[in-house]
């Protein structure tokens, strides 16, 4: 089995997905995240939402000579915990994605390259493990699957469809990016957000924004153009970053499509379980509809077949895709965004420099000086958002 991997030039590396984050699983819990003026509504069971502040026992004073309370350690263990959960769930997930995508495993007749042939069959393997632990998730939170849910499966069929392109787009992309340009590349997606935010709710952002915005696009762009091996790579890359750009559009979309929903039927009626459902009912069954019109499956079970750890791989992916999926809401419920926003930049950072190492991909000080451009806007951002919701605190 031979991978991808280009020399080694490691000018010291950082990483996103979550996906990311956002990586691409980030894009269910969205509207949670996404805080209009920075306050969030989280559904507690049947009560009314309620606002929710970072930790309130983490940030309490320790000092003056008294000692730490037990809930003060109670609440350090859950942010431990979550913490780990998230960044294990994400990197394996990151690592696993790309070794899927770039590997060369042994050649069948209908993937003569070694390279695995369907990135439509890693969509369906997450979404096929989703939406049973959404099942679950439903059915112990709400006594039904169905029957108590307001909003209809339907209303979730564009924001489904969106989340399911921009998923393969993602990992299509790999065979012609390296994980951290892809990782990089997607933090350039606020500038999408903001015009679909103009376009379907008629957002207005402050200046400020746009310059934020401007200046991840430029740090995008230096850590891209200075990522490249050869000139030869130039035009393989631009078929990725064109890949990129279908993941950012069709990401944006799906946050404010799911935005929309949670405006329309009401936060109390719709939460983050439910909205798991409700994308990845819509989503496997696209997926699937793909994987059987495109002629995926016979190549698939071809590949398998002869490259057995090939399926491990995919079942790791979805596994820990679910698994990360319920850190989010768990972190987000008990810290609130800001602090979900800082571990999963720490992640994305780490993930890069992850998959420099062990892909060998080469990275340059130049292409350095644009992740830090990047990563450091990001941090701002995170700095702004808190001092803003500590103003309207005190």
């Amino acid at each position: 089995m031979k991978r991808h991997s280009p020399n080694l030039h490691l000018g010291n590396r950082n990483n996103m997905t979550v996906p990311a984050a956002d990586t691409q699983d980030e894009i269910q819990m969205k509207p949670l995240i996404e805080s209009k003026g920075s306050d969030i509504s989280v559904p507690s069971g049947d009560e009314s939402p309620r606002k929710i502040n970072e930790s309130p026992a983490l940030n309490r004073h320790v000092g003056d000579g008294q000692p730490a309370s037990p809930d003060f350690f109670a609440q350090a263990l859950r942010f431990a915990f979550c913490f780990c959960g998230l960044q294990v769930s994400y990197l394996t997930w990151g690592y696993m994605q790309e070794l899927i995508m770039t590997t060369e495993f042994t050649p069948t007749p209908s993937a003569p390259d070694g390279k695995f042939p369907s990135a439509a069959f890693c969509v369906f393997s997450n979404r096929f493990l989703a939406i049973i632990v959404a099942i679950i998730a439903v059915r112990v939170r709400h006594g039904a699957v169905l029957a108590n849910n307001v909003a209809p499966l339907v209303a979730f069929a564009p924001c489904a469809l969106s989340n399911t392109m921009s998923s393969w787009s993602q990992y299509a992309s790999l065979r012609y990016v390296s994980f951290p340009v892809q990782t990089v590349f997607k933090s350039s997606k606020i500038i999408p957000v903001m015009i679909m935010g103009k376009v379907l709710k008629g957002t207005s952002y402050p200046l400020g924004q746009y310059a934020e915005a401007f200046l991840i696009t430029v740090g995008v762009a230096i850590f891209s153009v200075a990522s490249k091996s050869s000139d030869k790579e130039s035009s393989t890359e631009l078929v990725g970053l064109l890949f990129m750009c279908m993941y950012i559009c069709f990401d944006c979309f799906t946050s404010q499509w799911q935005d929309k929903i949670y405006v329309k039927y009401g936060r109390p009626n719709v939460d983050p379980y439910q909205m798991m459902l409700g994308v990845n009912s819509s989503a496997i069954i696209m997926t699937t509809t793909g994987l059987v019109l495109g002629g995926d499956i016979p190549k698939i079970i071809e590949f398998f077949q002869v490259n057995p750890s090939v399926l491990q791989y995919n079942i790791i992916t979805a596994i820990t895709s679910a698994s990360g999926q319920l850190f989010i809401y768990t972190t987000i419920k008990e810290f609130g965004p800001i602090v979900f926003t800082v571990i999963m930049t720490t992640r994305q950072m780490i993930s890069i420099c992850i998959s420099s190492i062990i892909f060998k991909h080469p990275m340059g000080a130049t292409a350095l000086c644009g992740a830090v451009l990047v990563f450091g806007v990001l941090f701002y951002q995170i700095r702004r958002k808190y001092l803003a919701r500590q103003n309207r605190a005190n």
